[in-house]
């Protein structure tokens, strides 16, 4: 009987210190927002005026302007060739053209209208601002008349 009251109360205290677990929810795990870049895309295009070639090269990356070249060769006169800052406002590139001619590092923003596969250079009334840059005096004047229509052409690699 000792025996039996023995393992009856060895039974329950192993019974009573079995505490029951209590599985506790983890909180959802909080989504992050992944943010998927595009990869830099090249874009090269070309207007070719009688013996005069225009030739721009632009870097683009999520939809914006990351650089870009520019360069103006005319017959029998200096190359300009150059680099390209600035930002996509809508379907109008606006940048800073920061090139060499003659030996001379010049600094000149260029605007040009995105139309369909093709951009066309802006032009307008433009101020020296005394530090060798050449700004547009104001850009809603510019004119996008159609005499320099850089067509896409396949970029060289």
């Amino acid at each position: 009987m000792k025996k039996v009251i023995l393992l009856g109360v060895v039974f329950m205290s192993v019974f009573v210190s079995c505490k029951k677990v209590i599985e506790t929810e983890e909180p959802p795990a909080v989504l992050e927002k992944i943010v998927v870049e595009e990869p830099e895309s090249k874009e090269c295009y070309r207007a070719i005026l009688q013996k005069d070639t225009v030739s721009l090269t632009l870097n683009i990356k999520n939809g914006q302007l990351s650089s870009g070249n520019l360069s103006y060769n005319f017959y029998e006169k200096d190359k300009n060739v150059g680099t390209l800052v600035g930002e996509l406002k809508g379907d109008t590139l606006y940048a800073d053209y920061t090139f060499m001619s003659e030996g001379i590092s010049s600094v000149r923003e260029v605007a040009f209208l995105k139309k369909d596969d093709s951009y066309v250079e802006g032009f307008g009334d433009v101020i020296d601002d005394n530090n060798g840059k050449v700004t547009f005096k104001d850009k809603k004047q510019l004119q996008f008349d159609g005499n320099v229509v850089l067509s896409k052409v396949d970029c060289k690699m």
